[in-house]
């Protein structure tokens, strides 16, 4: 048997502390990538998202191989889905050295579910957690009063909806009072501004019932529709709530919470 062969004697003058090995490590991945943002898939495995911190922390992994990842919260923040153990995704980020470690990762500032997009990934995963609260449960719709004497709608006050709901609530009731809470029911703000509408009606003393309305149109148009912040706040009226938005077709979250959908 050969033996093997000994270093004594061999120690050279170029002795590396543990720090300057890193230090070359990091400097050689940095010449490599540099600042440069890399696109990455794998699956997702050892999912942590739970942190006080609000940062994620997994690995993405292929049939080979794994590499450590984290996405800071002021990134995931803007990211519509969450993670899944298992989920195969696409993400793009910075690699980078902890030198303290001795360890890399990718620093994830965009993720994606491969195949399938993320806002349907979102919707889906909210659309779980609300029904697993019970927000959409049969039990907790409400009955209609036979003859409402009072009524908040919210809505846009220059829109179509708005003038079609008057016109049905004069042909149908008389000495109706009607209030008129107004929001925008789309874009950026329509979210906040629904459930601050919402909210103002519910301090309203002797309101019968509430309508949450908006006229047809394309399906990205009716997506605050499916907000959780607006979907919650429907779910918490004190009164019945009729919810008026789109057409037939079209199916929100707020339709699913709401006691009645018109």
């Amino acid at each position: 048997m050969e033996d093997f062969p000994s270093f004594q004697g061999l120690i050279s003058g170029d002795i590396f502390t543990v720090s300057q090995i890193n230090e070359r490590i990091k400097a050689s991945i940095d010449d490599e990538f540099g600042l440069e943002f890399v696109w990455i898939v794998g699956e997702v495995s050892n999912f942590r998202g739970n942190y006080a911190s609000g940062h994620w922390y997994f690995s993405l992994k292929d049939e080979n191989t794994q590499i450590f990842a984290v996405c800071f919260k002021w990134a995931n923040q803007y990211i519509k889905f969450n993670p899944e153990n298992g989920m195969e995704v696409i993400c793009c980020g910075q690699i980078n050295v902890y030198e303290k470690q001795g360890t890399y990762q990718i620093n994830i500032r965009y993720i994606e579910p491969k195949g399938v997009g993320a806002q349907a990934v979102a919707l889906e995963q909210l659309k779980e957690k609300l029904f697993a609260e019970g927000l959409f449960d049969e039990s907790r719709k409400r009955e209609l009063p036979f003859l409402p004497g009072k009524i908040g709608i919210v809505t846009s006050p220059t829109g179509a909806a708005v003038k079609d709901i008057l016109k049905t609530l004069d042909r149908r009731f008389a000495d109706l009072n009607i209030i008129i809470s107004p929001a925008r029911v789309q874009g950026k703000e329509a979210a906040s501004d629904i459930a601050q509408a919402l909210n103002l009606l519910y301090k309203e003393r002797d309101l019968d019932e509430i309508i949450v309305a908006r006229g047809g149109g394309a399906k990205e148009d009716l997506m605050v529709f499916n907000e959780e912040s607006v979907v919650r706040t429907v779910a918490k009226s004190p009164v019945p709530v009729i919810s008026a938005v789109g057409h037939e077709i079209d199916i929100t979250f707020t339709d699913l919470a709401a006691d009645v959908r018109a």
